[in-house]
């Protein structure tokens, strides 16, 4: 077995990354977005749980007689 090793800098490995993602057609980019999208999310939804209203708490000043 051949081992290589192949050192890169960041500011190179982010220009690559930008050339590959403007090369991919825009329906592959968003598809790739909702993936990534949907690993962030996955561990916070639980299944059990129900959409509720969020709660809303507002202080009124009565007028003084």
């Amino acid at each position: 077995m051949l081992r290589t090793l192949k050192i890169t800098n960041r500011k190179s490995q982010a220009a690559e990354d930008l050339a590959y993602w403007r090369s991919r057609p825009m329906a592959e980019r968003m598809a790739a977005v909702e993936t990534l999208r949907q690993q962030l999310l996955a561990p916070h939804e639980s299944g059990d749980a129900e959409p509720r209203l969020q709660r809303v708490c507002r202080v009124a000043q009565r007028a003084r007689r």
